[in-house]
């Protein structure tokens, strides 16, 4: 069963040779190079990620994240359906409809501030 499912999966990604490393919310994800971030969501859980309210082309605004790339000395907002995922990507906020995505998959948040900032988004 696992073996036809795979297939349908693998449409959905740009080709790529490789994962890269990404950090979302202090926890290390291996992704697909060469694909938008939201797409990375969905590699990272693609039970919960297609059935988000997701516009896929920048005008929902609901996969808005604060990212800070290798290069920057700080985080920035942008859109993880517009901008395409690189080695070392440190994602440091999610929006409210991301988080309930990936919750499950993040687990229990190690770090306070961001805890605190997900209480606020959940509920």
């Amino acid at each position: 069963m696992a073996e036809t499912e795979m297939p349908l999966m693998a449409d959905v990604f740009r080709p790529y040779e490789k994962l890269v490393e990404i950090t979302v919310l202090g926890k290390t994800f291996l992704v697909p190079e060469r694909n938008s971030l939201l797409r990375a969501f969905q590699f990272i859980s693609p039970e919960t990620i297609p059935y988000g309210r997701f516009c896929w082309n920048q005008d929902c605004q609901y996969c808005r994240v604060d990212c800070q790339l290798s290069d920057d000395d700080k985080a920035r907002p942008i859109l993880s359906c517009k901008f395409l995922v690189s080695e070392g990507m440190d994602i440091q906020q999610l929006a409210p409809e991301l988080m309930g995505c990936l919750r499950a998959k993040l687990g229990p948040v190690s770090n306070p501030a961001v805890a605190g900032a997900l209480k606020t988004t959940t509920g």
